[in-house]
Order: C-alpha cells, then structure tokens, then sequence
C-alpha cells in the first residue's frame, strides 16, 4: 500500500486521484493531499529522520511526492534560535524564533516550491507558474532553474523594487499586473486553465501547501520530538498556518511525538490586510474580505482561500487572531534586530509585534515556549525601516574628528561632523 492515498476534498469528502487538480468538481472546495499513516509509522522514525540530508527532503516520508527525482533546492532545517535577550524583556524564559530569513531566495517559500516544483516536473509540465506577493515569484523563479522548467511569476504592480529584483534575478518572465493580488490571483486561475501550466498556488496547490508542514517538523524536532506551547504565525492566505498545524499532528499520527500537540496556534495579521483578525474580534468563522491597506504587502491577501479553516483551529487550540498597525510593524523588525540580530521582513515584524500584544495582555505565561515564524528577510523590504532608523556618523579621517563626534554622541547630540 502507497503511504500517499490520494486527494479528498475538505468540505464534502469527495476522493480524487493524485492529479494536478485543486477544487472539487462536486461542490467547488479546496482539496488536499491525504496519507495511509499506518504505512508512514511503519517507515519513518527518529533515526531515519535525523539521517536524512539537512533539508526538507529528511521527511520526506511524510509529503507528498512518490518515488520521482526531487527538485533539491536546500531549504529547510533553518535555525530555531533562543530569544534570550528579547525572551528577557518580555518576562519570558523559553522564547524562540524559527528563523526562516536564510532560505535560498530569503523565505519560507522555498519549502512549499520544492514540492510543488517536484510535482510539476513529475506532472509533464514545462512551465511553472504562480500568483504572488513577491516572496512565492522568487522562490518560483529559482526552482524552475534547477527543475528545467520555463518560469512565469504574475505579481502586484506596485510590489516593492527590492522582491522584483529577488525575483528577476532569476530571469523568469515577470508579470506585473495592475491591481490587489485577488486580481493577480482570479487571472492566473482563468490563465492555468486555458493555458496548462502549473500553477504553484492554484492547480498544484494541494502539493505546494504540504511544504509548509515542514515549519512544524524541524520545530518539533529541535525542541527535542515535541510541540511548542504556542506558535505565532504571520498570516496571508491561511494556507503555512493550517499546515503548521497538520504537521504537528501528523508527527503524533506516526509516533514521533509521544504526546498530542496542544499548541495554542495563533494568527498574526496586518490591520490594513487582516480578515482573518477582523473575524476572530467578532467572534464569527466567516471571513469578509478587505481591500488591503499595509507595508506588510508579503501578507496583503485580503480574501485568504483559508480563512474559514485558520479560525477554526484558532478555536480548536484556543488561540488568538491579531491585527497590528503599520507602526507596530516597523517597531517589531527593529525590536526584532536590536535584540537578537535578526533582520526580518514586514511579515516578521507582524510576527513579534503580535506576540508582544499577547505578552501585553497576559495571554502568554512566562515559562511556555512559544515560537515566533519569521518568514522572510528584512532585505527584502529594506523600505519599510529606512526612514526610521539612525543615519551613519560622518567625521573627517581625524582623531580629533572623531573624539568631538563620541562628545556628542555621549551627550545625546548629533552626531555628524
């Protein structure tokens, strides 16, 4: 028996083969990729895990490819890293960052692009595709060059410069589309169909989304095989956050964890693109999608495909959905960098600007551990801090220049001279 059983639709149940196909053709709901978990339990264990090559690949037991050659583009197994100094200013004593700013293309994205990359090519196709707010067309872009694949990467207009030319660097065929990433999004989906190609995000979602079950894997396995009491996760779509939570429970199904996971599983929103946020305040599981107002243009997708899904495991684990404000961003990458040198993307200063409501309100006890998921590098969105951060002291190459200029700065003056 295959450890993969196939496709089933999340909303009616309906079984499909394993084909690059993303909606139910009975009642239009998203499918997603299952597994024969007894099959997994019987192949995987501890040891074969930390045999594996240090990617993502060293569970591979548990995504969702069979026995084709894998795209390898050396994601994964990024640092988990104890916030001491910012876990101090907090009052709190087990406080980490997955730090995902080091992936090949600077974010998460890498881990999900790798599968769906992997399919695609095992599908036949020979261009792969996506929608994207800038992190995803990177990723695209540098797998199809290993994968052999033609790239084509449709994103916002208005993206920020720094992510085209993360992207474009690749040489990949950019597509920059006047309006919100939904726009970008309803066009590809009308593109894939008339056009066959893959489409990371839309017609091998299913596959793409696995990869982000990954975040819990190499979590649990650097807290030594077990969940964190609380995650904290920045939010788009829906689809990392879901899948964060799939993976810790997938490790218990296989008998890697040798309790269930009761980690409390937050959303982490920009107020300007937060629908998922807005929902939780009013205590509804549905979602009213908003026309995105944020820096934090990684996460402006304001009518998240999972959205529905996302609040019902906030409400399963007894979590929280926040919205932050631009000005609580900026100062969440700053206090993320001061503290323990990590230079995050906007995405990631909702992260720790979120966490800090919680720690705020008390909704965080002092000795949890909780983890923060920083998706992507600040250098990607070097925009958002510039105007806010110090400018370099300038003296003549003298020492009496430089002596008069640590005076002033020692007064708190200005330090230019």
């Amino acid at each position: 028996m295959s450890r993969l059983a196939g496709l089933q639709c999340r909303e009616c149940g309906q079984r499909y083969p394993l084909q690059p196909i993303h909606v139910c053709e009975l009642c239009f709901g998203p499918l997603e990729v299952t597994y024969n978990y007894d099959v997994i339990r019987a192949q995987v264990s501890r040891a074969s895990i930390a045999a594996g090559p240090q990617t993502i690949w060293r569970y591979r037991a548990l995504l969702p490819v069979d026995d084709e050659p894998v795209v390898e583009s050396y994601a994964g197994c990024t640092p988990l890293v104890k916030a001491d100094n910012l876990g101090k200013l907090w009052g709190l004593r087990n406080l980490y960052i997955k730090n995902d700013t080091v992936n090949p293309t600077f974010s998460f994205k890498d881990r999900p692009v790798a599968i769906a990359a992997t399919r695609a090519r095992a599908f036949g196709f020979e261009t792969f595709a996506c929608a994207s707010t800038g992190n995803l067309a990177a990723a695209v872009a540098a797998a199809a060059v290993r994968a052999g694949l033609r790239a084509v990467v449709f994103i916002p207009a208005d993206l920020e410069a720094s992510k085209i030319l993360n992207s474009a660097v690749y040489a990949p065929t950019i597509v920059a589309v006047t309006g919100t990433y939904d726009d970008v999004n309803r066009l590809c989906s009308e593109i894939a169909e008339k056009y066959g190609w893959a489409f990371a995000n839309i017609n091998v979602r299913p596959y793409y989304a696995e990869g982000s079950k990954t975040l819990a894997f190499e979590v649990a396995e650097q807290l030594g095989w077990r969940a964190p009491d609380h995650a904290i996760v920045p939010t788009a779509s829906g689809s990392m956050f879901t899948k964060i939570w799939k993976g810790f429970q997938e490790l218990y199904k296989v008998g890697l964890l040798e309790e269930p996971p009761r980690t409390r599983m937050t959303v982490a929103q920009a107020a300007g693109c937060g629908p998922i946020a807005a929902a939780f305040a009013r205590g509804s599981l549905e979602v009213e999608p908003v026309k995105p107002h944020t820096i934090a243009k990684s996460l402006a997708i304001g009518n998240p495909a999972d959205g529905y899904y996302s609040l019902r495991i906030i409400q399963e684990t007894g979590g929280w959905a926040l919205g932050v404000s631009d000005a609580e961003i900026v100062e969440g990458i700053r206090l993320l960098a001061r503290t323990e040198g990590i230079f995050a993307e906007t995405a990631g200063g909702v992260a720790v600007a979120a966490t800090k409501r919680l720690v705020d309100a008390g909704h965080v006890a002092p000795d949890e551990t909780v983890v923060i998921y920083v998706t992507g590098n600040g250098l990607k969105t070097p925009e958002a801090v510039a105007d806010h951060l110090a400018p370099p002291v300038t003296i003549s190459a003298t020492m009496e220049a430089f002596e008069a200029a640590l005076v002033r700065d020692r007064a708190g003056a200005a330090v230019v001279a």
